[in-house]
């Protein structure tokens, strides 16, 4: 029996190699005529400054826009066709440019800034290699591939595909369904996770209630001060509104009210520590985040008012005086 012969998709080996030398002549005169186009454009719009749109002295007729525009339109191509080959011709002066390499690596490579770096490196392919691929130039330049080889690379692509929201939560809900792959992830980043994903209080309620009836989960958790804060002040404020509905059921109430200082002062104490609990807690959250502009005005607006707050509380406990004056009244009121 003959050994079979190895092909690439429907054709032999030695017919793909054919096939091969033929279209890099074809892509080598490709090359040439986009470099004709790009050398064309330069001669009738040489390159200026980014910002410099208007027309060149003594010709008042047409802008950079205008007439690269007016040229694609009388070759049958796109604008951004012609612009993408003058650039190309502009960072490529003819003894530069290298014959056996594409157009397309030659635009790639165009973005390295420095000359003598750019010359070089389009005359020295990628260690093993003896020729660019477009794959090979986008790594050269530090931009995404086509076709990602190392982990890197593949987790770019992931992060580009998963630009939009409602793709990332389906792609993420089925990753942490694999146990292989949440086992990969740091402790720290299951922590970042578990919160990012009871943001909503009915979903934090409900995982914290499961947790905490753990009892190895809720005994470490109670080793944590702020945790073990949280639960006596929930603790509390349970207390707060059974006394407040006592208060208004109750035949005795009016002998218990001359406690009520001392349950003011707890209060207060319970409410500073709450809030910078839970400042500590929400805040770690903005790293790497940026906030838009009505999002930081709204936050100004109510840090605004917690300053506002906190010198009213000052008043009261130092003075005893609880009378806020007209302008902090309407900041609270948010008018």
């Amino acid at each position: 029996m003959s050994k079979e012969i190895e092909k690439v998709g429907a054709v032999s080996q030695s017919r793909y190699d054919e096939i091969v030398t033929e279209l890099r002549q074809v892509v080598e005169q490709q090359t040439q005529g986009q470099f004709t186009i790009g050398d064309r454009a330069l001669e009738i719009e040489p390159m200026r400054l980014p910002d410099d749109g208007a027309a060149l002295p003594g010709s008042d007729l047409f802008t950079v826009r205008q007439a690269l525009t007016r040229l694609a339109e009388d070759i049958g191509l796109r604008r951004s066709t012609v612009e993408n080959a003058r650039w190309t011709a502009s960072r490529w002066p003819r003894e530069h440019r290298q014959a056996g390499v594409s157009f397309t690596v030659h635009r790639v490579l165009g973005s390295i800034p420095d000359e003598e770096e750019r010359f070089d490196a389009i005359k020295a392919p990628p260690e093993g290699k003896s020729r660019w691929t477009v794959d090979d130039a986008n790594r050269r330049v530090g931009r995404q591939v086509e076709n990602p080889a190392s982990s890197k690379e593949k987790i770019t692509a992931i992060h580009s595909l998963a630009r939009d929201e409602e793709v990332a939560a389906a792609v993420t809900s089925d990753f942490l369904k694999r146990p292989t792959v949440a086992a990969k992830v740091p402790e720290q980043e299951k922590v970042r996770v578990v919160e990012e994903f009871t943001r909503d209080e009915s979903v934090a309620t409900q995982a914290v209630t499961g947790l905490l009836r753990r009892p190895d989960v809720a005994f470490k958790a109670m080793s944590d001060d702020t945790a073990r804060f949280q639960v006596n002040h929930a603790q509390t404020e349970r207390s707060r509104q059974a006394r407040e509905d006592f208060e208004r059921t109750g035949p005795v109430a009016p002998a218990v009210r001359q406690i009520d200082r001392t349950v003011e002062f707890l209060d207060l104490v319970t409410a500073c520590h709450s809030f910078v609990a839970a400042a500590g807690r929400v805040v770690p959250g903005l790293r790497d985040r940026q906030l838009g502009e009505d999002e930081r005005t709204i936050v100004h607006e109510n840090v605004a008012k917690v300053r506002a707050t906190l010198d009213w509380i000052d008043q009261a406990v130092d003075t005893g005086k609880v009378d806020m004056d007209e302008e902090l009244a309407r900041l609270l009121r948010g008018e």
